[in-house]
C-alpha cells in the first residue's frame, strides 16, 4: 500500500512537472482592451507561451515546462512564481492565481460606475481596492467605461463593501 501511495504521488508530481498547457486566473487589469498589452508582457518572459485567453472567466491559457520556466520551483509554488513574473514584467498590472473553486453560477456580478478615473494607474488603484477583498472573485476597473465591476461571493463580499473599499481610495462613486 504505502508503494502504491508513493508511486501515485510521484506520477502526479512528474504530470505537473512536464511541459504541457495549464490555465491560471489573470489578476489586475484584466479586460478585453488589454488583451494585447498581456500578449506584449508573457512575450517578454522566458519559457513562457500565451495560448488562449478567456475574459469571461478572467482566464488564460499558457504553454510552459515548469523545470524551465520556474527553475527549482516546487509544484505548489509555481503559480506563486508565475504571478511574480508577470507583476515584475507589467509593472504590477497583471498577475496570476490558482483558479477559483467557487462555481461561477454561485457568484454575483456587480457594477458600480464611477468617476474620476482618467488613466490606467488610477483604474489600477481602483482595481486593487475592490480586488483584495474578501469574496471577490474577480474585478475589472475601467476609465473608459467609467466603472468597475466585481464577481464576488455574496456570502462573503456586497456591493457596499465594495463601495465603501473605493471610497477609501478616493474613487468616487457615481450612483447605483
Amino acid at each position: 500500500m504505502p508503494r502504491t501511495l508513493a508511486l501515485i504521488a510521484f506520477l502526479a508530481l512528474s504530470s505537473i512537472a512536464s511541459a504541457g498547457e495549464f490555465k491560471h486566473q489573470i489578476t489586475g487589469l484584466f479586460m478585453p482592451g488589454r488583451e494585447q498589452d498581456l500578449r506584449d508582457v508573457v512575450a517578454e518572459i522566458p519559457n513562457l507561451k500565451l495560448v488562449a485567453v478567456d475574459f469571461t472567466n478572467a482566464e488564460a491559457t499558457f504553454e510552459y515546462d515548469p523545470a524551465k520556466a520556474f527553475p527549482a520551483a516546487k509544484p505548489d509554488q509555481v503559480v506563486a512564481r508565475l504571478d511574480q513574473l508577470l507583476r515584475s514584467a507589467s509593472h504590477g498590472t497583471f498577475g496570476a492565481r490558482p483558479l477559483r473553486t467557487t462555481p461561477l453560477d454561485k457568484l454575483t456580478l456587480v457594477e458600480i460606475q464611477v468617476a474620476g478615473l482618467d488613466c490606467k494607474a488610477c483604474s489600477l488603484a481602483a482595481y486593487e481596492a475592490v480586488y483584495k477583498l474578501d469574496g471577490v472573485e474577480r474585478a475589472t476597473a475601467s476609465f473608459r467605461d467609467g466603472k468597475v465591476t466585481a464577481l464576488i461571493d455574496p456570502a462573503k463580499a456586497d456591493r457596499a463593501k465594495l463601495e465603501a473599499a473605493l471610497k477609501q481610495r478616493g474613487v468616487t462613486v457615481a450612483g447605483p
